[in-house]
């Protein structure tokens, strides 16, 4: 019987357990949204996962959408994410770096100057995001053109490219949580009359432009995507039929062969049974690996593992107040418990202080 700690090739990249470091937003990059030695040693602490999925990292200056997130297309911000992944690798852990795009969830003062967001639509969200001055209320965007649409492309691919120069083992699109993918795909929220627009066909295209250049660019094994079919994240709204829109996704997607999907059960970070949705129907759609995410625990990541209704478990806050989650796991040791008034900006405290079991 598989076990949560029984390694697994996934694509192109070996993994020594199936227990993930999801992508975690810790607001903490430094000027230039450029990593640096305290990011490096915090990932590096964390090296014994599986695999580490990096925080989310913009594609370019107006995929920004939060206060000090790193940016991976400046040759500043490859040398800085070159720190964390040599420090992950000389610990014998694998990492790859989530790259995304927040579209209309960010703010004008986030943004080059003269700048407003961007996304599939011009209708603002109602949500706040995090500023140099405190939590405000996103700023209203403005609807790409449809030949801009390919240049955002073009910025996932430059972005894999990077990431892998930077020394990452691979890459996640975040295609969840309301940001600008989802704002594609969703027709609570795209009101395009292009070929983006309209059709649960039209609406995936984005999506599945941006997995295939990603792939083309750097091999399916090392690619995966996040997805989040019924969160309420980011005042993104339901679908009007999630599970056709998704299954047509992942039908589409599979003809790509890329390494995995990680999928989000139910409302990102909050109740796994927010909105019905068929999670093993669409899983039996998809060829490769398949890690599931939110609210698990160590019995129910065990149970998931050994049915088989999953590869590998992605735990999110669990890693941020435990370093060394894998062996609390493997010796069903009590947890830590996070902070969570440290979870978004700072320095080392409630990011690095966090300590190890004693050996």
């Amino acid at each position: 019987m598989t076990t949560l700690l029984d390694s697994l090739q996934l694509g192109d990249i070996a993994l020594a357990n199936r227990v993930v470091m999801a992508p975690l937003t810790r607001d903490r990059a430094g000027p230039g949204r450029v990593p640096h030695a305290l990011n490096a040693l915090y990932y590096e602490q964390r090296a014994g996962a599986g695999l580490i999925i990096s925080e989310g990292t913009q594609v370019s200056p107006l995929g920004q959408g939060y206060l000090d997130t790193p940016g991976i297309y400046s040759p500043e911000q490859v040398a800085g994410w070159k720190l964390a992944t040599d420090a992950v690798h000389k610990k014998g852990g694998r990492i790859v770096a989530q790259i995304w795009h927040v579209g209309r969830i960010s703010h004008t003062s986030l943004l080059p100057a003269g700048e407003q967001p961007v996304s599939a639509t011009a209708k603002p969200a109602n949500t706040k995001t995090f500023t140099p001055a405190g939590f405000e209320q996103v700023s209203a965007p403005r609807a790409l053109g449809t030949a801009e649409v390919g240049q955002v492309v073009a910025q996932f691919r430059q972005a894999a490219r990077n990431a892998i120069d930077a020394g990452f083992d691979g890459i996640e699109v975040h295609g969840a949580n309301g940001y600008l993918v989802e704002q594609f795909l969703r027709d609570s929220c795209n009101d395009r009359s292009d070929q983006y627009g309209g059709s649960i066909e039209n609406r995936a295209r984005f999506l599945v432009e941006v997995m295939a250049a990603v792939c083309d660019e750097i091999g399916p094994g090392r690619v995966g995507l996040r997805l989040s079919p019924v969160t309420p994240a980011n005042d993104i709204g339901q679908d009007s039929n999630p599970f056709a829109l998704f299954s047509h996704v992942v039908k589409e997607l599979a003809k790509l062969r890329f390494a995995f999907i990680e999928i989000v059960e139910g409302a990102t970070g909050g109740p796994r049974d927010f909105a019905p949705f068929d999670f093993a129907g669409l899983r039996k759609l998809w060829p490769g690996a398949w890690i599931v995410n939110n609210g698990y625990g160590r019995d129910m990541a065990l149970a998931a593992v050994a049915s088989g209704q999953a590869d590998a478990v992605s735990f999110g806050k669990a890693f941020i107040s435990n370093p060394d989650l894998v062996r609390r796991l493997r010796e069903n040791r009590e947890l830590a418990a996070w902070n969570q008034k440290t979870f978004y900006g700072g320095g080392a405290e409630g990011y690095t202080d966090y300590p190890a079991l004693a050996d």
